[in-house]
């Protein structure tokens, strides 16, 4: 399925299938949100829906690969997204059994969330965030500049500017 998914095969998550009980399966799914290595997941048929469903809730639209009937005569790979594919098998119906195929969170992806949660704070608070950890006041400007993907300079002007 790996092979056959076209998505990454150098590093890979096998999960199988993913718990049954709520709690744990919350749990997994919490922690599959930052996962950078492509996932593989078992999935029977009448779970299929309900699994899509909540990949996509928890890991946004991602590329997919949905292998079906692996090692069997009539064994396809459906490259797609979450939500295309659940359109489909919403009309289609699963049939056999699946292996999903999920990539990863792209390191950029997670460098845009850094940064974007960076921008919610004000600078004065982002700051604060490194001189409450005991770092001096310099070394803070430094990596509130590389948090915000901005120049030490622009961080220095601005409490210049106050």
């Amino acid at each position: 399925a790996l092979t056959m998914s076209g998505l990454s095969t150098r590093r890979f998550s096998f999960e199988a299938f993913l718990p049954s009980e709520k709690k744990e399966r919350a749990m997994v799914l919490e922690e599959l949100k930052q996962e950078t290595r492509t996932i593989i997941i078992y999935e029977a048929p009448h779970h299929l829906i309900k699994t899509l469903e909540e990949l996509l809730e928890n890991l946004g639209d991602r590329d997919v690969t949905i292998c079906k009937e692996l090692t069997k005569k009539y064994e396809n790979a459906f490259r797609t997204t979450f939500s295309k594919a659940l359109d489909y098998y919403r009309k289609e119906g699963p049939r056999g059994e699946y292996v999903i195929v999920v990539q990863g969170k792209s390191r950029k992806e997670i460098r845009e969330e850094e940064i974007h949660t960076w921008e919610a704070m004000t600078v004065e608070e982002h700051m604060d965030y490194y001189t409450r950890q005991g770092i001096d006041k310099k070394e803070a400007m430094k990596l509130t500049a590389k948090d915000r993907g901005i120049s030490k300079r622009e961080i220095y002007q601005y409490f210049i500017g106050k």
